[in-house]
């Protein structure tokens, strides 16, 4: 575990940053004994190592996992039953990933000491975006958070989505640091109507525009989703400004009372600025504009999200992308030591007290070294990752997770001292396959963004995508739905049929050699098809997965789709539909040489 440090004070931070990285294998090693000896007596650990607790023991005795094989570990606990089936601390909480088993959020035990832990690394990372960009201090941050409603299990465990718990972790005692580098209050980022958080977020923000030296939002898709909720209501936040009220509509106490601290005023030569920017024909650099002292811009870029880059660019207008840090509900694992990295190139070093790393290596085309993960598996420490290579992550961790597959395929860059760096290439999951072809996420990202290439000398942006398999003619095809935009506000999205059908083609050509041997050599996998759907398609879709408990702030669009309901709302909105008109290119050759 981390060890205590002041997490105000970036001299300490950087410290313990250094030790921990230098001493990265002899800390993994005290990791997993301090793991194994306070869990000796769980019913897991007893069941398998049977009091046995050396390293060697637990990886010729302890089984890789997924969720599912845990999943009744976890019920018996929500049900009512001791949490030392796992752990020897108490679990404080369920953690609810964005990750679903039958169609509902994962549920992942936190006690209150990995919840401590959590918020120092949170404090690691802080000291180097300060480091490496200049005038920060000058001025806040205006950063977008939106909690979920929680809910309780059958025996009255918590469950909440991670940000909601940091969220709720500010209190009278800590809530001045808080204030010290947040622009909107606090209370307005707790309110759990999402609209009127947002509105109000954004109010404060340009009420005190001169004093936003950054903003950002978790992902870089969430962020987006601001500026769209901007674009629909600045006439609105310009009125208020302009009257010094707020919206009649804005009800939540919190919000009301948060934005009662600044809005104190009429003030109509702001509302007039504002009003002027956001008229303008493009919205290019809005962001720029309407925050002229904004440094950068901070949210998650890597993995599913590197496909809004292009956006976020666009309505950055050449401000930086930090990507600060990299973790997931299950357990908190790296940082950014170069937050001015591009975000193609961004890396994160892994922090080895967090949890017990293991890599199950995995080849560039996401199948595991012996194919078969319960066999055997090429499975290797912290240490012994190589440069280049990819790996599958596995952890274990303090609160009860062991050597459970995380799902996170990562691409070794280098070494941080002696702390491993990763390049996030995706999940470790196929999102189509129709016959023998199994399509990654990755795999269909890079398509897809070669074919974006394609819009660009017409003006066409891609706001957002997914996909689904169509079984219900033979033979079966991919189709790719697209939401596209204009760079010129107002303007109307109608794309040329043969450009669409060329990008249907570069998406195909781009896909593997086994698709395109299916495709072009066997006939088993039919035209690939680009459906474009109407303007804010995408947020109904959202609307849907919040609906079943995904959090706001952690909603990642899936990029395939397979419930009846996400397929209707996809259907319905459908404008105009493409179909690919030539075959992609195979050759013999192809099934026998690298990718």
């Amino acid at each position: 575990m981390l060890p205590r440090f002041d997490p105000t004070n970036p001299l300490a931070c950087m410290s313990v940053l250094e030790d921990v990285t230098s001493n990265a294998k002899e800390i993994q090693d005290s990791v997993l004994q301090a793991i194994l000896s306070r869990n000796a007596q769980t019913e897991y650990l007893r069941g398998f190592l049977n009091g046995q607790l050396d390293k060697k023991s637990f990886k010729k005795n302890l089984p890789i996992v997924t969720y599912e094989d845990y999943r009744s570990y976890i019920d018996r606990i929500a049900d009512g039953e001791s949490s030392n089936l796992i752990c020897d601390r108490p679990i404080s909480l369920f953690l609810a990933s964005t990750g679903t088993s039958g169609g509902f959020p994962k549920l992942i035990p936190l006690t209150a000491e990995d919840m401590e832990q959590r918020i120092l690394f949170a404090s690691l990372y802080a000291p180097l975006v300060f480091k490496h960009i200049g005038g920060l201090t000058e001025g806040k941050s205006l950063m977008f958070y939106f909690v979920t409603r929680e809910s309780e299990t059958a025996s009255g465990l918590i469950v909440r989505f991670m940000l909601t718990c940091v969220l709720k972790s500010v209190n009278p005692t800590n809530i001045f640091l808080w204030d010290r580098v947040q622009i909107s209050p606090h209370e307005i980022s707790t309110c759990v109507d999402t609209a009127q958080a947002m509105y109000c977020q954004l109010l404060c923000g340009l009420v005190q525009r001169e004093n936003v030296a950054r903003l950002g939002a978790p992902f870089a898709s969430s962020f987006l989703k601001v500026i769209n909720f901007l674009e629909d209501h600045w006439s609105e936040l310009c009125s208020n400004i302009r009257t010094g009220r707020v919206s009649d509509w804005i009800t939540n106490t919190q919000c009301v009372s948060g934005v009662a601290k600044f809005l104190t005023a009429p003030n109509p030569d702001l509302a007039s600025l504002i009003e002027q920017e956001c008229s303008k024909t493009s919205w290019e650099g809005i962001v720029r504009r309407l925050w002229p002292k904004a440094k950068c811009i901070e949210a998650v870029v890597t993995g599913s999200m590197v496909q809004y880059i292009p956006l976020l660019e666009f309505y950055g207008g050449g401000l930086p992308l930090i990507s600060s840090w990299y973790g997931s509900s299950e357990c908190f694992i790296g940082i950014n030591v170069n937050p001015l990295s591009k975000p193609c190139d961004v890396s994160y070093t892994i922090v080895p007290s967090m949890a017990y790393f293991e890599f199950l290596e995995v080849e560039k085309d996401h199948q595991e070294t012996d194919h078969n993960p319960t066999n055997n598996p090429v499975v290797v420490d912290l240490a012994d990752v190589k440069i280049g290579h990819d790996y599958e992550l596995i952890i274990t961790t303090f609160s009860g997770l062991y050597r459970y597959r995380l799902g996170d395929v990562l691409r070794v860059t280098g070494f941080y001292n002696n702390a491993p760096q990763f390049y996030f290439v995706g999940r470790q999951k196929v999102v189509l396959s129709i016959d023998i072809d199994k399509t990654y996420e990755e795999d269909l990202h890079k398509a897809v963004t070669n074919a974006t290439h394609l819009l660009e000398p017409h003006d066409l942006m891609l706001i957002d995508f997914t996909s689904r398999v169509d079984s219900s003619s033979f033979p079966g095809h991919y189709v790719i739905y697209w939401e596209l935009g204009r760079k010129l506000k107002d303007a109307k999205v109608e794309p040329q049929r043969d450009v669409l059908e060329e990008c249907c083609f570069t998406i195909e050509k781009s896909l593997n050699s086994v698709y395109r041997k299916l495709r072009k050599n066997d006939g088993t996998i039919g035209p690939l098809e680009i459906k474009v759907v109407r303007r804010g398609a995408f947020d109904e879709l959202m609307t849907l997965f919040l609906s079943r408990g995904s959090s706001v702030s952690q909603y990642k669009t899936p990029r395939s789709v397979s419930s009846e309901e996400a397929f209707k709302i996809l259907e319905e909105a459908v404008v105009s539909e493409f179909l690919s008109t030539k075959t992609p290119s195979w050759e013999p050759r192809e099934m026998h040489s690298g990718r």
